[in-house]
């Protein structure tokens, strides 16, 4: 793109906010080929040729501006959707599997594998807590008791 160019398309967005703005053929064309690219919000106003503040403006006085928005994201998702769909059916993997998780929801299996080596016996539990018990093994309790506080009550009468 050549700084002329580049140059040029900012000059054809406003300098300032316009007084009266209208839903026309053109104007709703470019909003809908704009809402189609995925554009939203400021980024689609200036791609659609207006200042945010007419775009909004817009969209509250003429109904046709939210039914261009709309149509133009539909058809943009419709026109991926092919292609991912294509993709898939021709073989590519990444394709199917990203039609799989974003269209049906569809996630992969978690696998765990939890191997345990070893049986728990409830009598070898018991016997083995009966041994420590003949066998003598304990734990001395040292209680520690703390002097009483004396409380005074200092009454007035």
């Amino acid at each position: 793109m050549s700084a002329l160019t580049l140059a040029h398309s900012f000059f054809t967005l406003p300098q300032a906010e316009r007084v009266t703005i209208r839903a026309t053929e053109h104007r709703l064309e470019q909003v809908y080929a704009a809402a189609k690219k995925g554009l939203k919000g400021d980024s689609l106003a200036v791609a659609a040729g207006m200042l945010p503040i007419e775009f909004n403006r817009l969209k509250q006085v003429d109904p046709l501006v939210e039914m261009a928005i709309l149509k133009g994201r539909s058809d943009g998702e419709q026109e991926m959707t092919d292609v991912l769909i294509k993709a898939a059916h021709e073989g590519d993997a990444k394709a199917a599997l990203d039609v799989l998780k974003h269209v049906h929801g569809w996630t992969a299996a978690q696998q765990v594998n939890v191997s345990v080596q070893g049986q728990i016996s409830i009598t070898d539990a018991l016997r083995a807590a009966e041994k420590r018990v003949i066998e003598g093994v304990y734990a001395e309790v040292v209680e520690v008791t703390r002097p009483a506080r004396q409380v005074t009550e200092n009454k007035e009468d």
